[in-house]
């Protein structure tokens, strides 16, 4: 029998990403930079744009809500077809 750290190695845990998948993944990971940097320099941008500061943070956190949920409803499809086609044997 086979130690359950070697055999969680060899199983394979995630589909191959495909250029779609990317550009949600990287379009959610710069909407979470661009967040973090909104909150972190909140006085910077009050001082810039004034009372909309809070909206365009608002705004942000519902971009990267939105964007979120749908990368990793795509991803968790992709990755159940993928797991679910290499549990499939060839045809003969």
């Amino acid at each position: 029998m086979m130690p359950l750290w070697l055999d969680l190695l060899r199983t394979p845990m995630a589909a191959p990403e495909t250029p779609a998948l990317r550009r949600w993944r990287l379009c959610w990971l710069g909407l979470c930079v661009a967040l973090a940097g909104s909150i972190l320099g909140r006085a910077l941008l009050h001082v810039a744009i004034g009372r909309g500061a809070s909206a365009a943070v608002a705004g942000l956190l519902l971009a990267v809500v939105l964007v979120g949920l749908i990368y990793w409803r795509r991803k968790l499809a992709a990755d159940r077809d993928w797991l679910d086609r290499m549990g499939q044997e060839p045809d003969a």
